[in-house]
């Protein structure tokens, strides 16, 4: 059976002499005229790659001549077209499971029919099996800038989804990929958490400001901050505790475990911690912390703009600016014209908050 596929496809490249090199090989490693190419794209941490041939226009009909409407085509040249997802997605709205397919396409007048085979590892369409289909989907084709080789690409990217993109002469067709970030995220934590990541403060901690970014499973979230802290107690890992608790209204905890936080704190780790909170508009938490920290290290350049920055939001500008002119005579160099402009800023009776 292998040998007579193999006397078919020497045929067919026999019988095709004129559109094909005759250096090409059926065993051997050398130049194709439609060459290879791929093209990847993540999204989340899902990984999305297309392998393919690009053959060119050269003069020739395209759509339904070199490529006939309402028959198989490899969506692309020599080999499969194969394209790989790392994680399972859905496609127009369809689940597609984790893995590597042959992707082969039924282009028609109005409709184009995308087929993702379980079988990715044959020579082309020529032994397409419609029992391999994993998955089809109806496409709508349109008119495109012409493109003399065909050309994959990804577009539309959003960070839960992305459109994979087929441009070939004149007409162009697009199919929607999605995943559930979220869901795929987490379980890989789980799985990251069991190699040498798990012996490290930090990787727990990420585990954990990743979950509290997103809003989700913050009870997760606090053993993952938990767990850091076990293996390192740190500024870190405790103010992202406090940030947990916080999320889960346990006020009280919150506040020890933030009072825990800033006594393991650099003075730039306050003065940060305390900005972050009134970006939050947490201002009375933020203007406490930045009156303690000047109270205790008055020597270090950025506390002044704390308290200008207290200032400013209360509208007592005269100080705000007698503060900020303080930082910008202590200040490196690097920081010099910002701050100068602070100041103007702040001479001006304008907030520097906003």
């Amino acid at each position: 059976m292998r040998q007579a596929i193999l006397r078919s496809l020497i045929f067919l490249l026999l019988n095709t002499a004129s559109t094909v090199s005759s250096a090409q090989s059926l065993v051997l490693d050398l130049p194709t005229p439609s060459q290879r190419a791929a093209i990847s794209q993540r999204i989340g941490i899902t990984d999305i790659t297309i392998k393919y041939h690009r053959p060119q226009v050269k003069d020739r009909k395209i759509w339904n001549g070199l490529v006939p409407y309402g028959k198989v085509w490899r969506a692309g040249a020599n080999d499969n077209t194969t394209v790989t997802f790392s994680d399972p997605v859905l496609i127009e709205g369809k689940q597609l499971g984790q893995g590597t397919y042959g992707l082969h396409i039924i282009p028609n007048v109005d409709e184009w029919t995308i087929i993702f085979s379980k079988n990715s590892t044959s020579w082309g369409s020529f032994t397409y099996d419609p029992a391999e289909d994993a998955l089809r989907i109806a496409v709508k084709p349109r008119a495109a800038e012409m493109h003399d080789a065909l050309t994959y690409d990804f577009d539309h990217l959003q960070p839960d989804s992305a459109n994979v993109e087929l441009y070939w002469e004149k007409l162009a067709v697009q199919f929607k990929v999605q995943v559930d970030v979220h869901d795929v995220v987490q379980a890989s934590l789980k799985k990251q958490l069991r190699n040498l990541s798990l012996t490290t403060w930090m990787s727990w901690n990420d585990a954990a400001n990743y979950l509290l970014t997103e809003k989700l499973a913050l009870d997760q979230a606090l053993k993952y901050a938990d767990t850091s802290i076990e293996n390192e107690d740190r500024y870190e890992n405790e103010i992202t505790k406090a940030r947990v608790l916080t999320g889960l209204n346990r006020k009280d905890e919150a506040a020890a475990a933030q009072k825990k936080a800033l006594s393991l704190a650099a003075p730039l780790q306050i003065h940060s911690y305390a900005r972050q909170l009134m970006s939050e508009n947490r201002n009375e938490e933020a203007f406490s912390i930045f009156k303690e920290n000047a109270l205790k290290h008055p020597d270090q350049w950025f506390v002044h703009t704390g308290m200008a920055r207290m200032y400013s939001a209360q509208g007592k500008f005269e100080e705000a600016a007698k503060e900020m002119k303080i930082a910008l005579l202590a200040s490196p160099e690097t920081q010099k014209s910002y701050l100068d402009g602070l100041v103007r800023q702040l001479e001006a009776k304008q907030d520097i908050n906003k």
